[in-house]
């Protein structure tokens, strides 16, 4: 399959794996494993958006609040992921909806490839046995691509997600050009991004910025990137 890269993608170093391109409705994923997995993972990912979509038929406010919802015991297990992450973050249940996806397509793959690289827009699951880099995309900051986090095989199954005020479709009340948030889960890593994001209206934000998003329990590192302008924290590694 012939993959056109979206602008605003990450980029994964990936030797040795081979890559391919998933699209459904608005889910538009980039996936490495060892072996050609696209018809498992079209299942996948029909599963889970079918999961999220009946949710939202069943509770509208899934979809449109912008602050945390109640938790729901008796829902899907993706549905309850989404809903812990965004109130852990302080935002609405589908800020958390790329990173979720590419964690729960990722963790069905994992029956099948060892080593496996799920991107959803700038979010990505990653699974890997060999030591990674992540170039991150920061639109016109000539920090872009310049960038990179190295995430070692210790560290790794991983959410690395990344909200951009001035790239991309996901909605972000911020002006930050990236906002890259790591966690053990890519729900709230997803979440945790948009977040902080929104409090990211210039330079003079980044050190607020990272101060309150270090609060969030569960994550484990923060790059913020304005301009030429950059700011990190936590158990994060640039190269």
């Amino acid at each position: 399959m012939e993959y056109q890269e979206r602008t605003y993608r990450n980029s994964v170093s990936k030797e040795n794996l081979v890559s391919f391109q998933v699209k459904v409705g608005e889910t538009d994923l980039y996936i490495s494993a060892e072996e050609d997995l696209t018809e498992i993972t079209l299942e996948s990912v029909y599963k889970y958006r079918r999961l999220i979509e009946e949710y939202i038929k069943y509770r509208p406010q899934f979809l449109s609040s912008l602050v945390p919802i109640e938790p729901d015991k008796m829902a899907p297990a993706i549905i309850r992921d989404m809903l812990r992450a965004s109130g852990t973050a302080g935002v609405g249940p589908m800020a958390s909806v790329a990173g979720a996806i590419a964690q729960y397509v990722g963790l069905d793959l994992l029956k099948y490839s060892d080593n496996i690289i799920v991107e959803n827009g700038g979010d990505i699951f990653l699974k890997s046995e060999r030591e990674t880099n992540v170039g991150i995309f920061a639109g016109e900051s000539p920090l872009s691509y310049k960038v990179a986090l190295r995430i070692r095989s210790e560290d790794i199954p991983l959410g690395i997600c990344t909200s951009s005020g001035t790239v991309g479709h996901s909605l972000s009340l911020g002006k930050a050009d990236a906002v890259c948030v790591t966690s053990k889960s890519a729900s709230l890593a997803d979440a945790a991004a948009t977040s902080i994001g929104n409090r990211v209206n210039g330079e003079g934000d980044i050190k607020a910025a990272i101060k309150t998003g270090a609060d969030i329990e569960g994550i484990l590192g923060i790059l913020i990137i304005v301009g030429d302008k950059m700011g990190a924290y936590g158990a994060i590694e640039l190269v």
